[in-house]
C-alpha cells in the first residue's frame, strides 16, 4: 500500500510515518505547510491520509476525487462549508472521516450510544475531555463525536449542549448536556462521559497514553478503505461495530 501523507511534520504525521513502516506500507509522497504535491504523485498512491489543518482538507479531498484516490481524514475543526466540500468529494471516492482513530475510543462511542439509550433522562449527561496545551480546537473532534452519539440516542440536537458554566446559571435541566474542555501539560487525550443519576453514577472513560494508537488506526483505515464504493465512512464501519 502506497500512501500520500498530508501533514507529516506534526506529531501525528511523525507517528503515522512510524506506523506505516511497522505495517509494511510505504509513504510514497508527503507534504506539509509550504509544500505541494503533484497530481501525478497523488495518482501513484493507493490512498491519502490527511493530518494537516482543517482549511487544507477540502482542497486535498477535491484533488483525491479527481485522481480517484481514497482518502482518510484525521483533521478536525472543519467549518460547515469545508464539511460540505468534503462530502461532495465523497460522491466520487471513498473517504474514512473520524475525529479519533483509536480502536478503544471507537468502542467507547459504541458503549456510550448503548448507555444513552438504556439509561433514561433521569441520568444526566456530562462530557469532559482533556488534551495537551498545544491543541487548537475545542471541544476535541472525539468529544464532538461523543456528543453526536448521545444526541442521536436521546433525540436531542446541539441546542442541548452547555459549554462550560459560569455565574448564576440556574438549575440544570434534564435534557442539557454539559461539555467541558480542559487543556494543559502533555495529555495525549482523555475523554469521559458521565451519566449522573440519583444515588448512582455511570462513567465511561478512555485515556490515550500514546499517539501510536491513533496512527495505527489511521493506517488500518487506509488499508480498509481500498476498493470501497464512494461514501463517507466512520471508524464504526472500519471496525464492524453494530448499530
Amino acid at each position: 500500500m502506497k500512501i500520500l501523507l498530508n501533514g507529516y511534520k506534526g506529531r501525528m504525521g511523525q507517528a503515522i510515518l512510524a506506523a506505516a513502516q511497522t505495517a509494511g506500507a510505504e509513504v510514497a509522497a508527503k507534504c506539509d505547510v509550504g509544500e505541494t504535491f503533484t497530481p501525478e504523485a497523488l495518482s501513484a498512491c493507493d490512498v491519502a491520509i490527511d493530518f494537516s489543518f482543517h482549511e487544507v482538507t477540502p482542497a486535498l479531498a477535491e484533488a483525491c476525487a479527481e485522481a480517484g484516490t481514497p482518502l482518510v481524514i484525521g483533521t478536525t475543526g472543519h467549518t460547515a462549508e469545508e464539511r460540505s466540500l468534503i462530502e461532495t468529494a465523497a460522491k466520487k471516492i471513498p473517504i474514512v472521516w473520524a475525529g479519533n482513530y483509536s480502536v478503544g475510543v471507537n468502542v467507547l462511542n459504541w458503549l456510550v450510544g448503548k448507555a444513552a439509550k438504556l439509561l433514561d433522562s433521569s441520568f444526566e449527561i456530562e462530557v469532559v475531555e482533556m488534551h495537551h496545551r498545544h491543541k487548537k480546537d475545542a471541544p476535541s473532534g472525539t468529544a464532538e463525536k461523543l456528543l453526536a452519539v448521545v444526541e442521536a440516542a436521546r433525540g436531542l440536537d446541539k441546542s442541548a449542549e452547555r459549554h462550560g458554566r459560569s455565574g448564576l446559571v440556574g438549575e440544570r435541566s434534564r435534557d442539557e448536556i454539559g461539555v467541558h474542555a480542559l487543556r494543559g501539560g502533555s495529555v495525549v487525550g482523555d475523554h469521559t462521559v458521565i451519566f449522573a443519576g440519583e444515588g448512582e453514577r455511570v462513567e465511561l472513560t478512555h485515556k490515550a497514553e500514546s499517539r501510536a494508537i491513533f496512527a495505527n488506526g489511521a493506517v488500518h483505515a487506509a488499508n480498509w478503505v481500498l476498493g470501497k464504493p464512494p461514501a463517507v465512512y466512520g471508524m464504526d464501519a472500519v471496525l464492524g461495530l453494530e448499530n
